[in-house]
């Protein structure tokens, strides 16, 4: 749902591409444009990237609906990180207030027990992107929700989970389209993907959302740009309704714009 991407990184039709939060401006003497520190490629030898916060429902706090991550600086550690939490705009589905984000100094601790090598310097950079996707794909689940006479922006996420490496269905469609046409779409996975479960007060109806974090191509002076393909699954009748009302306005909308550019020329000529 949303605004049609041309970039060849997401083939599908996502909401436009979301650019990092961070200024990335090149210094004059920096001898390569800034990046994200993230890498988001996958070598063969790797596992695929994905948020090192895990969101599996089993290693949720029920008191905070957070993961519990130390806020006491990691072994090694030569840089203090800050441990204050930023509260995001998400509403929880226990109606204790907004979702918040784990701190920078929670996030270094993440990474540590995943035994990832991440400076430290570059780890508040990382929660600002993190936060910032999170908060681009609460956007999009705001987008879906508004169709709806039953819905609106008062919904609540009550649970999320992280299945990182599991493609799912549309992302193996895709895969499977940039295997067999690799001149027109492309062949590399989401480098995350997040099971969203939403509430819908007015109807107490829970919903689950499927978000497929991809890599877009970078801004000319290397800043990374992310794209999120955010849409209901396909767990019910009317998730299903929504996403073909939503793929035939998006078709319907080109073949009005191709028509209507025809006839312009038409007329010209």
């Amino acid at each position: 749902m949303g605004q049609t991407v041309s970039s060849p990184a997401v083939p599908s039709k996502p909401a436009a591409p979301a650019k990092c939060p961070i200024e990335h401006d090149k210094p004059a003497a920096a001898p390569e444009p800034a990046k994200c520190p993230v890498d988001h490629g996958k070598k063969k030898d790797e596992a695929p990237a994905k948020c090192p916060v895990d969101h599996d429902g089993a290693a949720i706090n029920p008191n905070n609906q957070m993961p519990d991550l130390s806020q006491n600086p990691a072994p090694q550690q030569t840089i203090d990180l800050p441990t204050s939490r930023t509260e995001s705009s998400i509403p929880r589905g226990d109606n204790e207030g907004n979702w918040e984000y784990p701190s920078p100094q929670q996030f270094y601790n993440a990474l540590v027990r995943k035994g990832w090598e991440t400076p430290e310097e570059h780890i508040e950079t990382m929660v600002h992107i993190h936060n910032f996707l999170n908060e681009e794909a609460w956007e999009e689940v705001k987008k879906w929700e508004r169709r709806r006479p039953d819905s609106g922006d008062d919904i609540q996420l009550t649970r999320l989970r992280g299945r990182p490496g599991e493609l799912s269905p549309k992302a193996r469609f895709w895969m499977l389209a940039g295997w067999l046409l690799p001149s027109r779409f492309n062949t590399e996975p989401p480098f995350d993907r997040h099971d969203w479960v939403i509430r819908r007060p007015k109807t107490g109806e829970e919903v689950r959302y499927v978000i497929d974090y991809y890599s877009a191509p970078p801004e000319p002076d290397g800043s990374p740009v992310f794209s999120l393909d955010v849409r209901p699954a396909l767990d019910s009748l009317g998730s299903v309704k929504d996403r073909i009302c939503v793929a035939t306005e998006e078709v319907w909308a080109d073949f009005r714009k191709k028509n209507q550019s025809g006839g312009g020329n038409d007329n010209r000529s």
